[in-house]
């Protein structure tokens, strides 16, 4: 099982973004839409003050009519944030996730912010521990070798390749 430190190592990008209490709801929404996220952490100087998500965007500013520019981030922002630690596991962060309804956690180390954790990055890991499972499984069915160094954190096959080794 996977630890959040282990998930953070294996992006390809672990870029953090944040954005200022005091910065508007559109320069939120353009900061996410420039780098494909749907959440931001919002800061006031170095300390984490919540956080701000398309949801909050759609349900906050959409819905209730408010302009995304003259509407602050402070105004729609979360204040509970959830969060996690490096050594929490995989599953501790879907658990958390299911049972707040929400998509992104913090990763905080020491009371720093290092890193975020989305429901993305948890499915693409169970994907990788299920195709490694699945390998291994195959391998011992048919007899072929077995590494007893591996692990679920060592080399595995994408799925897009396994789909393609299959079919042709």
């Amino acid at each position: 099982m996977a630890t959040v430190m282990q998930l953070l190592n294996a992006k390809t990008d672990a870029s953090v973004h944040t954005i200022d209490v005091g910065a508007s709801v559109y320069d939120a929404i353009a900061l996410m839409s420039r780098h494909g996220i749907g959440a931001l952490i919002v800061t006031e100087g170095s300390a984490v003050r919540g956080i701000v998500t398309e949801r909050d965007y759609a349900r906050k500013v959409v819905l209730k009519e408010r302009s995304s520019k003259s509407t602050y981030v402070s105004e729609i922002m979360s204040r509970a944030l959830r969060y996690v630690r490096p050594r929490q596991t995989a599953d501790e962060c879907m658990t958390l996730m299911n049972q707040y309804r929400i998509r992104h956690l913090p990763v905080i180390d020491g009371g720093q912010l290092v890193g975020m954790v989305s429901i993305g990055d948890l499915v693409k890991n169970l994907i990788d521990e299920q195709q490694f499972a699945i390998e291994q499984l195959e391998r011992y069915v048919s007899g072929g070798s077995h590494d007893p160094g591996a692990s679920t954190l060592t080399r595995r096959a994408s799925l897009p390749d396994a789909f393609a080794t299959a079919l042709s």
